[in-house]
């Protein structure tokens, strides 16, 4: 049974579903004995809660229930516990929702938690406690405010930009409106009342912030900032209107951070590469982001930042989960001293095609095949995630998709004719793949 997702467990909210989130409430409370729980805004958040925290408690493990808050909020407040457990589909639509695994310095659950949960629940083996030694849960007051002052105590000098925030009507509303005023902002606030109907996608990419960029041109704001349902994605607006790549964030918050090393995904853009970090490439999913900078910059934490395309950042200084309300701030402390459109456009940007083939993962050995034969005139095949096959100018990924029965492909270059060339190869490849094994079954 693979209940884990890049990030964390989600589903359509029904009756199996709910019987699945008590499954592996009961399978974390049997290896956890103190866990921290929050919730996003969707309507199903509270019977998701309440389906989770039975299973907790009723394996004998001790519960504490942080309320409405934002993914990172509820990571930083894990310091304290054993595991948090985040309620939430974070930019999914809103009749899905799910859970997120964290330990206590912020990470997700590694490879090796999520496969222990699996089997528990998928073997039913986990066990519940004799009735006198069920768990109680009690209100854990305070988290929302903890993480601002946290936040706060990096960003000692008061700004004073118009910054206005989108939050979606997800679990950042009460939260990033209330730091950036903290520290100076004069916030317009747009979809901050919290609710589980969503007036906008929640995933933060432009053609869901074409009324964030609107405004911040009308009123003649300094920077727009929009969140996912959780807070663990940021999108920037510069104050002409216009939406900042996530890659060219990652640089931002990387040289304002005076990182050495990026740790991000095999699919984000090669413009990091050649910018002078050290980078380390991770499989697609935040959780993998956070998992490598875990282990591999212990000794220089401060010197290492995460991130990945989907705008996902992570502060390793403050918790190894993705943090988009810390990006607010970063991002209104770079507006401060300097333009963000200035800093973006001084920032390269490359074509990149993205799309997909219907197709299942088994043809991917034939297109291994096939690349090693093209790496074998001058480029790298790389296995992290998929197939990555990186040339001098440029670099195209095929990788099959986690949720559905489809093939994805990348294709990043110098020129768009190179990224075309490079994407044509990929599904030309693909598709040649799909026939030969289609005719080899009939």
């Amino acid at each position: 049974m693979k209940l884990f997702g890049s990030s964390g467990i989600r589903g359509v909210v029904d009756k199996e579903f709910l019987q699945l989130t008590f499954e592996i409430g009961l399978a974390v409370g049997n290896s956890c004995h103190s866990v921290i729980i929050g919730c996003d805004t969707r309507t199903s958040s509270d019977a998701m809660r309440y389906a989770f925290l039975s299973g907790l408690l009723s394996a004998g493990a001790t519960a504490s229930y942080a309320g409405v808050v934002p993914t990172p909020t509820l990571a930083y407040a894990t310091r304290h516990f054993e595991a948090g457990a985040m309620i939430t589909a974070s930019h999914n639509p809103p009749q899905y929702n799910g859970i997120k695994l964290t330990n206590p310095d912020g990470s997700a659950f590694d490879a090796a938690q999520r496969e222990q949960v699996e089997e528990m629940v998928s073997a039913k083996s986990s066990q519940t406690a004799h009735w006198k030694e069920f768990g109680k849960c009690e209100d854990h007051l305070g988290a929302i405010e903890e993480h601002i002052e946290r936040i706060q105590a990096d960003f000692p000098t008061r700004s004073k930009l118009k910054v206005v925030v989108d939050c979606g009507c997800g679990a950042t509303s009460a939260v990033t409106p209330r730091l950036l005023t903290k520290l100076g902002c004069d916030v317009v606030p747009l979809n901050c009342q919290p609710g589980g109907h969503f007036p906008r996608g929640l995933e933060t990419i432009p053609e869901n912030l074409g009324d964030l960029a609107k405004i911040v041109k009308s009123e003649g704001a300094d920077l727009g900032i929009a969140h996912d349902g959780d807070g663990d994605r940021i999108a920037v607006i510069d104050e002409k209107g216009g939406f900042v790549a996530s890659d060219k964030l990652m640089v931002l918050f990387a040289r304002q951070l005076g990182a050495t090393k990026v740790v991000t995904t095999v699919d984000a853009s090669m413009l990091i590469d050649e910018l002078g970090f050290e980078v380390v490439r991770t499989r697609v999913g935040d959780a993998f982001v956070s998992d490598e900078l875990r282990h591999s910059a212990p000794g220089n934490i401060e010197e290492s930042f995460g991130g990945e395309s989907s705008g996902c950042f992570i502060f390793p200084s403050v918790s190894l989960c993705p943090d988009a309300i810390y990006a607010a701030a970063k991002i209104v402390e770079i507006a401060s001293e300097h333009r963000i459109s200035t800093l973006a456009d001084q920032i390269p940007s490359y074509p990149v095609l993205r799309g997909g083939v219907p197709g299942d993962k088994a043809v991917m050995e034939e297109v291994e095949r096939r690349l090693k034969r093209e790496a074998e005139s001058g480029g790298r095949l790389e296995t992290v995630d998929g197939l990555r096959l990186s040339i001098s100018d440029g670099w195209l990924l095929i990788r099959p998709s986690g949720t559905e029965p489809k093939i994805r492909i990348t294709a990043e270059a110098t020129s768009e004719q190179r990224a075309e060339e490079l994407y044509n190869l990929g599904l030309r490849t693909i598709k040649e793949c799909l026939i030969r094994r289609e005719r080899a079954t009939t």
